[in-house]
């Protein structure tokens, strides 16, 4: 993982020599340039560098192609150097502006999966193949199901904090992974939401509005179920903590944990069976998906 902490000074933009684009030569790297280069996944330095090579075949300078794509002269220096991940919205006007036979958009969704933290991809690898995923979270909203605000305040709330890079990328690789919920064919969700977790108000009244109506409007598609389970319902088997449990294609089931920015896969079958036992009792003690609705939209002020 890149230390958002660290900036790396982004090398002198390439200069022009007859009318073409040429690499700009580069100054010896610091031990920490060194360091912060090899911790860079080879998905985004792999990237950078069929990215730069695109511009330079197109005869693009940094500074002349930067604001075609959205960004800034240093800004592109940085993915191209594998700095930093391109974001969707940048791959899709560089496949336009350099004509790169959707080279560049083949390589976006292993960008994306690179930009989760370590602990988490091995789920997200079976999240990625499941025929159905069950989930309950008592305290937050689930990620799948966040808004752009409400994935900032938390973000933003980060302990260590983060820099603007690293919130910025965090947002964007959740945001990312909730196309699983239109894919096709489609997943089978379901949701258990604690009603903490919709009380507790994040980035403020209007993202929690939002936030709202976000996941009335998700739980009206076919596939994804939505409920609440109230504070004083006595007690639960949802009291030790969330839980998540995917089936993948193969029929293969997993649960997965976490706690404290530490997760846990779970793949004993005798340890999955006692999630869904749970999940299942959890699921009756919560309010039905029609009467969870109702539950929401009248936190919402509706």
């Amino acid at each position: 993982m890149i230390d958002p902490n660290q900036h790396t000074p982004s090398p002198e933009p390439d200069r022009k020599k007859d009318g073409r684009a040429v690499p700009a030569p580069r100054t010896a790297a610091t031990p920490q340039q060194r360091k912060r280069e090899d911790d860079r996944p080879g998905i985004w330095v792999g990237y950078g560098k069929l990215l730069r090579k695109f511009r330079l075949a197109a005869g693009y300078s940094q500074e002349a192609l930067a604001p075609l794509l959205g960004y800034s002269a240093e800004q592109l220096a940085s993915v191209e150097q594998g700095r930093r991940p391109a974001k969707a919205p940048l791959t899709l006007a560089a496949e336009r502006v350099l004509d790169a036979g959707d080279v560049l958009s083949t390589l976006q969704e292993d960008v994306d999966f690179a930009k989760l933290p370590p602990f988490f991809r091995d789920f997200v690898l079976l999240e990625m193949e499941a025929v159905s995923r069950f989930d309950y979270d008592p305290l937050l909203i689930p990620g799948l199901l966040q808004t752009e605000g409400y994935a900032r305040a938390l973000f933003e709330g980060h302990v260590p904090m983060l820099d603007e890079d690293a919130i910025e990328d965090s947002i964007d690789a959740r945001l990312s992974r909730q196309k699983i919920l239109t894919k096709r064919p489609m997943v089978d969700f379901s949701f258990v939401i604690g009603e903490a977790a919709l009380r507790q108000e994040l980035g403020g009244p209007e993202v929690m509005r939002e936030q709202y109506r976000h996941l009335l409007d998700l739980g009206a598609l076919r596939n994804v179920a939505i409920q609440v389970v109230p504070i004083g319902r006595a007690f639960h088997p949802g009291l030790n903590g969330g839980m998540v449990m995917v089936e993948t294609e193969e029929r293969q089931q997993f649960g997965y944990f976490e706690s404290q920015g530490i997760g846990h896969v779970v793949s004993d079958s005798k340890h999955v069976s006692t999630f869904a036992l749970r999940y299942g009792k959890l699921r009756s003690q919560a309010l039905n998906v029609e009467e969870s609705g109702a539950f929401i939209r009248h936190l919402a002020g509706e």
